[in-house]
Order: structure tokens, then sequence, then C-alpha cells
């Protein structure tokens, strides 16, 4: 990774853990003449599009104080949004009390549950799918999604 890439994520990181919100992942693209920097952010709260505006001028604000970044570009700060699944254990929170999917790793298998989000203690999670409670360690989940309930 050069750099640049190395110093966007450093400042990124800093300014966003500073205002109470943590990063999900940096993506670069484009070409030389317009690059584009999508920053995801995510907290332990509902994050709403002022706070991913302030986000994002504070971090537009220190890149071109700092120069990192010679030719024109984009910055676009967001949230994951409901299609990423979740990353970090910090995400699990608000979402207590919603329907999850979840692929696991429990002893040589892996598994995958569709159910509820009842409870979080420290890094073990518990899930309510087919009438029973699964506790799952965080470690151990491969990939989880937030499902969407129209109802």
């Amino acid at each position: 990774m050069d750099i640049n890439k190395e110093n966007i994520i450093r400042i990124s990181n800093e300014i966003a853990e500073k205002l109470g919100y943590f990063v999900i992942d940096i993506l670069y693209r484009g070409d030389n003449r317009k690059k584009i920097i999508e920053i995801y952010v995510d907290a332990e709260k509902n994050v709403t599009a002022d706070d991913l505006a302030e986000i994002s001028r504070e971090i537009n604000s220190v890149l071109d104080e700092k120069d990192l970044i010679k030719d024109s570009y984009r910055l676009e700060v967001s949230t994951p949004g409901v299609d990423r699944p979740l990353k970090f254990l910090q995400q699990y929170p608000k979402h207590i009390n919603r329907k999850f999917e979840i692929t696991y790793k429990t002893g040589d298998e892996v598994k995958t549950i569709t159910g509820k989000l009842l409870s979080i203690e420290r890094e073990e999670l518990t899930f309510f799918s087919e009438g029973k409670n699964i506790l799952v360690e965080f470690k151990n989940i491969t990939t989880a999604k937030v499902l969407i309930s129209f109802s």
C-alpha cells in the first residue's frame, strides 16, 4: 500500500474515532484524473446524514491541509448499508431484536442460521432460531447480515 493510502486510513480512523465513530472500510476507485475515495463508517448508535457530512468535512479538511492527494478527487463518506455484512462487534448492539442470517464455525462444522439477535454478553451473541437460543462467539462468525423486514 502506498504511503498516501496509509495516511488516508490513519487520518480517517483518527477523525472517526474522535467523533465517536469507527471506520468499517475504505475503498479507492477511479484513475489519476478522477480519484474516488469511499469511506464507510458506523457507530454503536444510528448514524445520520448530518453525522456523515461532519465526518466528511473534517477528513476533507485534513487531506487538503496536508496536501496528500495531488490530483482531483471525490470523497464519499457513508454507512455500510444493509446489504453489507457486519464486520465488527461494535456494530451489533444497535441491531438487537433484529433478524440476521449468520454463518459461523462450530468445531469442524460451518453452520448458517436465520434468527433474531437477542443479546450480547462480552463477545458472545445469543440468537433465537428454530425455537431455541443459539450462543455464538463473535470470533466464530464468518458472515452476518441484518435481514430487512418490511412488515
